[in-house]
């Protein structure tokens, strides 16, 4: 990889771990549970990435706070249960972030998961030991607010201007222009690249193995162009 970040901040869902069809069930199911109108498929992935309190808000705007508490509730049932087939890491997921960690950069994770919900999908899916640090929604600040970059980028004593954030939604890339932090993204998750780079991504690529031949095998500085 040529020089240009010392740290790489990755979102979870969408963009490491293909989640997005047990996402979208998961709250399907937490709706009929809770006697509240089921969502389509296509509003429920549109929320994947905002944090669970947001993301049931933006579903379901005429909850009270009291529903709102009881759909993420069964939500989190669902997803911590073993009724829904697991999430599956994306191919080239694993080699990617060895291989950026061997290189000697910084990695952290930024999600709209809980914290139980992201140390669950850590652990299963092996990627703990690559990151330095993490940050989840019901720690901070939610995606698009850039509350939790800007903890990252404390915790490491990391600058703006170093770091490099890969996501699959424009929440992330919201996220990142607030914190005047650079971004590319990833097609194969929820947003698509059009609406990627209207908000501000330098570029998109369809798969990891493509994102991986960008950072490894271009002569590309930080202020290429896409």
């Amino acid at each position: 990889m040529p020089k240009t970040y010392e740290l790489i901040v990755f979102d979870w869902d969408g963009t490491l771990i293909d989640s997005e069809a047990r996402i979208v069930t998961c709250m399907q199911c937490a709706a009929r549970d809770t006697g509240v109108p089921e969502p389509t498929q296509e509003a429920a992935r549109d929320i994947i990435g905002l944090g669970m309190k947001e993301a049931v808000e933006r579903l379901f705007p005429a909850l009270d706070g009291g529903e709102v508490k009881n759909l993420i509730d069964a939500y989190r049932v669902h997803w911590l249960g073993d009724q829904i087939a697991e999430a599956q890491m994306f191919s080239g997921a694993r080699e990617l972030v060895q291989a950026l960690r061997d290189a000697g950069h910084l990695l952290a994770v930024a999600t709209g998961k809980s914290r139980r919900g992201l140390d669950k999908a850590l652990d299963e899916s092996g990627l703990a030991p690559f990151f330095h640090a993490t940050r989840c929604a019901d720690e901070t600040f939610s995606k698009p607010h850039p509350r939790m970059l800007e903890e990252i980028l404390t915790d490491l004593d990391s600058s703006p201007a170093d770091a490099l954030v890969i996501g699959d939604t424009e929440y992330d890339m919201q996220m990142a222009g607030s914190a005047r932090v650079d971004a590319v993204g990833v097609t194969h998750g929820v947003h698509s690249a059009e609406r990627l780079l209207a908000q501000g991504a330098l570029r998109c690529f369809d798969d990891l193995q493509e994102l991986s031949g960008w950072l490894y095998d271009q002569p590309v500085s930080k202020r290429c162009e896409a």
